[in-house]
């Protein structure tokens, strides 16, 4: 491409080598090491059994569910949605590396406005912050929130700001830094009125900046500082930058303290979340002024194992807490919930209490999620009387049969029976009967599908654990073994060249005895950024993650060569037969039967 600063293979590979892979995943994907690799759900599709490995010996990544794998580059260009060379930048970042300037035209017009819209928010966010710390403007906004208890320490650490009751103050500011006013409406900074002006959407409001996970403002909360402004809250609106179901509050701060707590606390509001911060809890979020979603609860199961919910403790937050819990179990976490008395929420707790009384609250008071089911369907039941009683019990039997293991559900079952005077021996037989039915319907799912495409994922399951012919796994080991070893690949290179049997392998071993001759040393994390296409890049890390023995005989190489030729031999041997068997078809069927016995005892020989 004209005008484009090229970037030298060794200072690539160097950025690359820089950056471990297990560090780089290990900050999107909760990681447990098992054997050689390291291994987590994978975060490019919706799983609850882990089926993503890292291999940091070979610096290589690979999901067995959806396929998808690769080097520390293009686990970043997948996960982020950037180009190779966004990638190659971000990574340079982080190892300290600098890089020449880009210049690429179509990234440029792909991304520009974006980019734009990126730096209007940064502008904004140091303005802002400005106006309320340095300026009488922003001293009412101040108080307000040191009423509330934020520290100046916290004002700076959340960048935390007011936007003046100026209409066009913002349009002036961002217009002399070469912003234009379509692009401010569209990311949601400025509104039209029916006059045709463009007005600060936020203004007279305390402004909470939002940040994506890698710590850049892509979004405002402002709230109103009287009753009068309404609504109280306000969000940006949603756009390419800012999704609210996919996007938590604080997740950029608390990710690192999250993976060192392996655990999470989830609230609902940015106060809550940022009073909660200064109080010590740092592994704290929040929902962006919505319920909590699939999608939320998905990238919080990446990370860890347990929640523990602090929603408001008003009828609306424990509503929400019941809501949010079963979503976050349905990914798999072990949660929490915990309950603040007297429909306070945590921010208030916090001023009123004390932090030492709400972290105890929280670790040592909150509730299991069976303690909370029943604790939440005690309000719904005049327990006073037999029939709401029952029906009570009923319901908890729901819930308690999901629950994994004898020993928790024994514990409950006693609880039920010790409260309501029952029998435990039928409150067992009603559970039973209830798991029973539950598997019947599990087991149909799985035979028969349902309506998420539970057959078409069993069929695809079924259908990728096919046998390959024996040619194919000898072509498929052969590379495995030459991906890792530079003789290895020169012997066979020497005895059959590129002769494989598939187009895809004879395009890989072309490319790797390129890759050996420019002095690589053999590394498939390398060898990868060397292909320019994407399949077959993950057919290599496919095959590098394939378990090889350290060392092979000749004996073995000489059997795998032998079948790969063979199966050539054979080719050319059923294309003469099939033309012959054609040409019989109408003068001699008997003889073309008989040829046609012959192909496919042939065809036999060659699959065992």
């Amino acid at each position: 491409m004209s005008g484009q600063t090229q970037v030298s293979n060794d200072l690539i590979d160097e950025i690359r080598r820089s950056n471990d892979v297990v560090d780089i995943v290990g900050e999107y994907v909760q990681l447990k090491k098992r054997g050689r690799n390291y291994f987590g759900l994978c975060p490019f599709h919706s799983e609850n059994t882990p089926s993503f490995s890292v291999n940091q010996e070979k610096q290589i990544f690979n999901c067995f569910g959806c396929s998808k794998g690769g080097n520390v580059i293009t686990f970043i260009m997948e996960i982020e949605g950037f180009s190779f060379h966004q990638a190659l930048q971000h990574l340079a970042n982080k190892s300290g590396h600098s890089i020449p300037q880009f210049e690429h035209a179509q990234e440029q017009t792909n991304n520009h406005e974006d980019q734009t819209v990126l730096e209007a928010y940064g502008w904004l966010t140091k303005l802002y912050h400005h106006l309320l710390r340095r300026t009488k403007d922003g001293k009412e906004a101040k108080e307000y929130l040191y009423e509330r208890g934020f520290t100046n320490d916290t004002i700076n650490e959340f960048k935390i700001g007011y936007s003046p009751s100026v209409k066009d103050f913002v349009v002036q500011f961002l217009e002399k830094k070469g912003i234009h006013k379509q692009i401010m409406v569209k990311a949601g900074l400025l509104k039209a009125t029916e006059s045709n002006d463009y007005v600060d959407r936020f203004q007279g409001r305390v402004i909470f900046p939002i940040s994506n996970h890698l710590g850049k403002t892509i979004g405002f909360g402002g709230r109103s500082l009287t009753d009068r402004q309404e609504p109280k809250y306000l969000n940006s609106p949603e756009s390419s930058l800012f999704r609210k179901s996919k996007l938590l509050f604080n997740f950029d701060k608390a990710r690192s303290e999250i993976r060192k707590k392996e655990e999470v606390i989830l609230m609902e509001g940015y106060a809550d979340v940022i009073i909660a911060y200064q109080s010590g809890l740092k592994n704290t979020v929040a929902s962006l002024g919505t319920s909590l979603t699939e999608s939320h609860a998905t990238l919080l199961r990446r990370y860890v194992d347990n929640v523990i919910i602090c929603y408001d403790g008003d009828e609306a937050g424990i509503n929400a807490s019941y809501k949010a819990l079963q979503l976050l179990r349905k990914t798999g976490c072990n949660v929490k919930v915990t309950v603040i008395p007297d429909g306070l929420d945590p921010d208030q707790y916090i001023r009123e209490y004390g932090k030492d009384t709400f972290h105890q609250l929280v670790y040592q008071q909150s509730m299991t999620e069976m303690q909370f089911i029943m604790y939440y369907f005690r309000k719904d039941f005049r327990l006073s009387q037999e029939g709401e009683r029952l029906r009570y019990v009923e319901k908890v039997l729901e819930h308690i049969a999901f629950l994994e293991t004898s020993v928790e559900r024994d514990y409950y079952l006693r609880e039920l029976a010790e409260e309501f005077n029952l029998s435990l021996d039928s409150l067992k037989e009603d559970l039973n009967q209830r798991m029973q039915k539950s598997k019947k319907s599990d087991d149909n799912k799985r035979l028969f599908g349902n309506t998420n495409g539970g057959y078409q994922h069993q069929h695809q399951q079924i259908s990728t654990k096919r046998i390959l012919p024996a040619y194919q796994n000898a072509e498929r080991r052969l590379l495995s073994y030459m991906l890792t070893n530079h003789y290895i690949a020169e012997k066979v290179k020497n005895k059959i060249g590129s002769r494989f049997n598939l187009e895809e392998h004879q395009i890989i071993v072309t490319y790797l005895y390129g890759y050996y001759e420019e002095g690589n040393e053999p590394s498939p994390s390398d060898f990868i950024t060397y292909l320019p296409d994407q399949h077959l890049q993950h057919l290599v890390v496919e095959l590098t993650m394939n378990p090889v023995d350290w060392e092979v005989s000749d004996r073995e190489l000489e059997d795998y060569i032998h079948l790969i030729l063979s199966e050539q031999t054979e080719q050319v041997k059923i294309k003469r037969l099939k033309e012959e068997q054609k040409s019989l078809e109408k003068t001699d069927p008997l003889k073309a039967a008989q040829i046609a016995m012959e192909i496919i005892k042939i065809k036999q020989s060659l699959n065992k």
